[in-house]
């Protein structure tokens, strides 16, 4: 029998498997404490701390970051039914057409923006009432918006959402054919939980609530993706929007705000 110890240095198969397994044990702490963390865009993954704690299962709450908690956050009170603001009145729309002389610097004279603010025209009435009264209950917040709805009553925003509402649409230019849709746009991504785009906001089928995006300028379609997925904006009930959007990709995000923007003419 042999006199040398198993468990030595000296031992050539015992140094290669403590090297292999230093190697290893590396590997997996930059892998999972660095590099995962560099391209996660939750607060929880942020920083080398965040990161060990989120591993280990700390609570989200004992971690040490400086992200909003978010029982200290705004969010959308507004209760969503395909019978809200139904049957408005004449009387209705001309109120909210004196009320709109106010908006057309930047949602232009007839509801078409000239800038990459949102165009109003035709929009849903409801999608309109609903983001007045989130800009005013700070669930949604903008340097704009925000100060504008401050003394509006719930009738001046019922006023002003019928009046866009009953405003033509810009005429389309591809109507609801999705043939040359891109992916997103037409079948979404099954595998990341991402519906396709046109099973809520219209071409396939419309939830209540959400906002055609037909002629929407690209630059705003694709900034407020982007808000979705960083938690920046977080109006949308049960988090649909900030869920899908924190899977699509850069890429995604500019093709179907790029496609949308050219769908009228």
């Amino acid at each position: 029998m042999s006199d040398e110890r198993l468990f030595s240095l000296r031992n050539p198969w015992f140094a290669a498997s403590v090297g292999v397994t230093a190697v290893v044990f590396v590997f997996s702490v930059v892998v999972g404490f660095v590099w995962l963390p560099s391209v996660q865009r939750d607060a929880q993954f942020q920083g080398l701390w965040n990161a060990i704690c989120s591993a280990a299962g700390v609570p989200q709450q004992w971690l040490a970051n400086d992200a909003p908690n978010a029982s200290q956050m705004q969010f959308s009170k507004v209760e969503v039914t395909p019978q809200l603001l139904a049957g408005a009145t004449a009387s209705s729309i001309g109120r909210g057409a004196t009320l709109a002389l106010r908006c057309t610097m930047c949602h232009g004279e007839r509801g078409m923006s000239g800038a990459n603010s949102p165009n109003l025209a035709g929009q849903y009435a409801i999608v309109v009432y609903k983001q007045l009264r989130d800009f005013q209950s700070g669930a949604r917040t903008n340097a704009v918006m925000s100060p504008m709805t401050l003394n509006l009553s719930d009738q001046d925003m019922r006023d002003l959402a019928a009046y866009y509402a009953s405003l033509p649409r810009p005429v389309a230019g591809r109507g609801l054919d999705l043939a040359d849709a891109p992916g997103i746009v037409a079948h979404g991504a099954p595998l990341r939980n991402i519906p396709a785009c046109a099973a809520c906001h219209g071409g396939i089928d419309h939830k209540a609530g959400t906002p055609w995006l037909e002629g929407l300028p690209a630059a705003y379609t694709q900034a407020q993706l982007l808000a979705f997925a960083s938690g920046a904006r977080h109006n949308d009930i049960s988090e649909q929007m900030r869920n899908i959007a924190r899977n699509m990709t850069r890429d995604e995000m500019t093709a179907a705000a790029s496609w949308y923007a050219g769908s009228t003419r």
